[in-house]
């Protein structure tokens, strides 16, 4: 459904949705992507703490524990015990001050840049455009899922590349949608602000990205006297998970104190190769090699070593 496109408003919360529908960017509806394979989690979490039992008939906030990965991923678990499931009269908002400056953006809501809408289960960006509020073009990083409360992912770069926000987080229940005009009556609604007033503080720690190995395959599985025997690194960046196509490759080989030059020593296919030839009399002896690759000043390696059949 794409009818909704206003932001719901802080101040007294003013539900007004409206009413035509039009096109929107791709927006977010109930499944919470996994992060991306190969992404390293910083250690930076958050648990914000937020008053209870304000009204026994409302949702009721107890915390936010927000956290951010190495590639900017930033992720708002909103613990909501009372409201363990999604419901169709329940909305979420979040105002965010992407610059935590509350002097920039929305100067009737906390300097907000943009606010995060979850609603008739879609989740919405807004960005504030210095007079109002408008569906933001950036938003594809936007998931959530609902367990207990929302979970809520956003990338940094769909906030303005934020390193500093101020947010806060609104959930309301007993909202009544008219299916056929979009008119919202929240006449029965309640409610539950966090923080009571202000927003609460994040900073957005990422890691300087490193190379991580995803795998190193001997061909054959065993080095053999007298035949080549190649390793085979596969090395992926921490902050993306691409892997490395491309860079610098290092190949050391020794059996015993005696070197062994590599034949091949190359990074193709997405996979550092060394090949080494095995010489004919080592049999039973044991190879010892490391493949490494360089790339972008990143560096991973790997270690081998097997008895030579």
């Amino acid at each position: 459904m794409t009818r909704v496109v206003r932001p719901l408003r802080r101040p007294g919360l003013v539900l007004a949705a409206v009413v035509a529908a039009i096109a929107l960017p791709t927006i977010a509806s109930g499944a919470l992507a996994a992060p991306t394979a190969g992404t390293a989690t910083a250690a930076n979490s958050t648990t914000f703490q937020d008053s209870v039992g304000e009204d026994p008939a409302a949702p009721d906030i107890t915390t936010i524990v927000t956290s951010n990965d190495d590639a900017g991923t930033i992720t708002f678990k909103i613990n909501v015990p009372n409201r363990p499931q999604l419901t169709q009269d329940t909305v979420l908002v979040m105002d965010i001050d992407s610059d935590a400056n509350p002097a920039t953006g929305d100067p009737q809501n906390f300097g907000s840049d943009y606010i995060l809408q979850l609603i008739l289960g879609e989740a919405i960006l807004f960005k504030w455009n210095g007079s109002d509020y408008a569906v933001a073009a950036n938003q594809s990083s936007l998931a959530f899922q609902w367990t207990g409360g929302p979970t809520v992912r956003i990338n940094a770069a769909d906030l303005n590349n934020t390193r500093k926000l101020s947010f806060d987080a609104i959930v309301v229940s007993g909202v009544v949608f008219d299916q056929t005009t979009g008119a919202i009556d929240c006449s029965a609604c309640t409610r539950d602000f966090a923080p009571g007033v202000g927003l609460y503080s994040y900073q957005v720690k990422i890691g300087k990205p490193s190379l991580v190995v995803k795998s190193l395959k001997p061909s054959p599985a065993k080095p053999t006297a007298g035949k080549p025997f190649t390793l085979r690194l596969v090395a992926a960046r921490s902050d993306n998970g691409a892997v490395v196509q491309n860079g610098r490759a290092t190949c050391v080989g020794r059996i015993g104190s005696a070197k062994i030059p590599a034949s091949t020593q190359r990074v193709v296919g997405g996979a550092t190769v060394c090949t080494w030839n095995i010489p004919g009399n080592a049999k039973g002896k044991t190879f010892r090699g490391s493949v490494s690759v360089t790339f972008e000043g990143l560096k991973a390696s790997q270690s081998y070593a097997g008895k030579i059949r």
